[in-house]
């Protein structure tokens, strides 16, 4: 039994529930059901539920950002250039769910989902280093995930409010964004220690509070 494509399908049989009943037990089962199993398989596969819904919901996007990005030959293509395209096309893997993703940060930044929505966060950011071909194992490697990650939440946020054809307002400011932190290398330059490490990290609380107001607006 392969239990990743079961998860996998599942979970997109779920989506299309999440736009009408949240990330609720109720859009589990029903997508569980028009994936063609049986209603227990909801918790064969995801025994904690909701969370390990939401957390493999990251975890399909981010391996189908990295399936595509191997599909290109990026040799050539400059580092910055490579960061940018794995934001990209995580966004363009997601597009279909957009819906579903304002659901899942709304439901990540509820308190008690703090730790979860960090360790995503996290995993996904490393993800697209990796894919753009970095192999740093110094002290770059924590300061480059720092800096990629406040670019990723604030990319995501545009992105959810963006109706401009085909996104196109998004990408630009993911450019901006990324022009910002001063094509990462000198900004790293400038990072000296854990309390400069922590100076560029995203603000969960912020992030939180403004996932909470977008979503009552």
């Amino acid at each position: 039994m392969d239990v990743e494509k079961i998860k996998d399908d599942i979970l997109l049989a779920t989506l299309p529930n999440v736009v009408f009943d949240g990330w609720t037990h109720q859009a589990l089962r029903d997508g569980t059901v028009s994936a063609g199993y049986d209603v227990s398989m909801a918790v064969r596969t995801f025994p904690n539920g909701i969370p390990d819904v939401v957390e493999h919901f990251s975890a399909w996007a981010d391996r189908r950002m990295e399936e595509e990005m191997r599909a290109r030959d990026l040799s050539q293509t400059r580092v910055t250039d490579r960061i940018t395209l794995a934001v990209r096309t995580r966004l363009e893997v997601l597009e279909p769910h957009q819906e579903a993703v304002r659901r899942a940060l709304t439901y990540l930044s509820l308190p008690q989902n703090a730790a979860m929505a960090l360790r995503l966060l996290s995993r996904t950011v490393d993800a697209m280093w990796y894919a753009a071909g970095d192999t740093a194992t110094d002290f770059s490697y924590y300061t480059k995930r720092a800096i990629l990650s406040g670019v990723v939440s604030s990319t995501t946020l545009y992105w959810l409010n963006d109706s401009s054809e085909g996104h196109q307002d998004t990408w630009g400011f993911l450019d901006r964004r990324l022009a910002d932190v001063g094509a990462f290398g000198r900004t790293m330059g400038k990072v000296r220690g854990a309390g400069g490490l922590l100076n560029l990290l995203p603000s969960p609380t912020r992030f939180a509070r403004q996932i909470r107001r977008r979503a009552t607006d």
